[in-house]
């Protein structure tokens, strides 16, 4: 049986967006309340009964949402343009060595807003 599981992640910060025009409200310093799925896909393991143990996805994204917890992302390195795209592009890279089943990784800056990325 194949199964795609997802687990959601929160955290809050800031940032501008340096790309976008002179007085766009999005260029100037203002923050959100971000959230991000992974998203894991695979055949269910017929002993266990499950694919992968949600605690492992945890386990994965905790280094993940220290790091970006209030902070001004455009201070992290690789995160100088943190728009939705280049932030799910960066979880990504940093989730996919330690999981191989991950499929997708969904940003969410806005209740009404996100991007999904699925990798190259």
């Amino acid at each position: 049986m194949k199964v795609r599981l997802s687990k959601t992640f929160y955290f809050e910060a800031a940032h501008d967006l340096p790309t976008f025009p002179d007085g766009h409200k999005c260029r100037r310093l203002h923050g959100h309340s971000f959230q991000f799925d992974i998203v894991v896909e695979g055949e269910v393991d017929a002993a266990s009964g499950y694919l992968i143990d949600y605690g492992d996805l945890k386990k994965a994204a905790e280094p993940i949402v220290r790091q970006l917890d209030h902070y001004y992302l455009n201070q992290i390195e690789g995160l100088e343009n943190p728009t939705s795209e280049n932030l799910a592009r960066w979880i990504w890279q940093r989730l996919r060595p330690t999981l191989p089943l991950l499929t997708a990784v969904i940003v969410r800056e806005t209740c009404t807003a996100a991007c999904e990325y699925r990798g190259e």
